[in-house]
């Protein structure tokens, strides 16, 4: 384990790093931690530089002196991290470009990286992905005013993150008719654990990040991207999923069965069996 002092002198960015060959770095999800990976890990390391990382607000690294975070202040602090493993000979560019790994909110921050750098990254695997939060394209100027913060800060104050992080839960399900965030009771749980760590101003701020969000075109860019779904995923994201996939140069989308957004997780054999064969195929070329 490691930290990085952040560039904005606002804290410091935890993170880790396992084995040796081309860095595979791992962004969790919203409310998440780097422990999330933990099957990713384990299976990887063996062949890959594996990095995890706890994204600002999240787990070991916890809060930072900022009043505000967005989807870019995040990509910037993981192309820190990027450049800072490539100085210190820790994933550097003698094993070659990293291969970037993001679930949800690591999605959205992946995808913000491949905007800016198209073509400097090996590969891109984006898990649960999504483009906006809400998943769907409001008109400009609509976004704001159907803003959720409001209600948001008022359950954070009165009952904290985990019921509030709850009460999306049943929203969605409510929604979708899914079970969504995961089809496994003990996964759901430990996911649940993790958002208790998050403290409630720390809460707001990502899910800020997350609303505030606005994604750029992806066109142009020519990282090979593999986006991967459970099936139990709410329909909106899907389709944003899809979208992804067809947009960039070389993308393909693919489901796995029994699992929902933490698909990972619920199905980590088959999740690291196509990542893997997806891996391969950058090595070929």
């Amino acid at each position: 384990m490691a930290t990085l002092p952040l560039d904005d002198g606002s804290g410091s960015l935890w993170y880790d790093v396992r084995g040796d060959g081309r860095p595979l770095v791992f962004v969790h999800g919203g409310w998440m931690n780097g422990r999330s990976w933990k099957p990713q890990v384990e299976h990887f390391a063996d062949d890959y530089r594996v990095v995890t990382m706890d994204v600002r607000g999240h787990g070991n690294t916890g809060a930072t002196d900022r009043d505000r975070y967005s989807i870019e202040l995040f990509a910037d602090d993981l192309e820190a991290l990027l450049s800072h493993l490539a100085a210190d000979g820790d994933g550097g560019n003698s094993d070659g470009a990293p291969v970037l790994c993001g679930l949800s909110l690591g999605s959205m921050v992946v995808q913000e990286y491949l905007h800016r750098n198209p073509d400097r990254a090996a590969g891109a695997i984006l898990a649960g992905a999504l483009r906006s939060m809400p998943p769907v394209d409001l008109p400009s100027g609509v976004k704001g005013f159907a803003s959720p913060l409001p209600a948001v800060s008022t359950s954070l104050s009165v009952a904290g993150p985990r019921t509030t992080f709850r009460s999306l839960l049943y929203s969605i399900r409510a929604t979708t008719g899914q079970r969504w965030l995961s089809v496994d009771p003990a996964i759901q749980s430990a996911a649940m654990e993790a958002v208790s760590e998050v403290s409630s101003a720390e809460f707001r701020k990502v899910f800020d990040a997350l609303f505030r969000y606005d994604p750029p075109s992806l066109s142009g860019v020519s990282t090979p991207t593999l986006v991967v779904h459970g099936e139990q995923e709410a329909p909106p994201v899907v389709r944003q999923g899809e979208r992804i996939a067809a947009t960039v140069d070389d993308g393909r989308h693919l489901t796995l069965d029994r699992s929902g957004h933490l698909v990972n997780q619920d199905r980590p054999r088959a999740f690291n069996d196509v990542s893997a064969k997806f891996l391969g195929g950058i090595a070929a070329l």
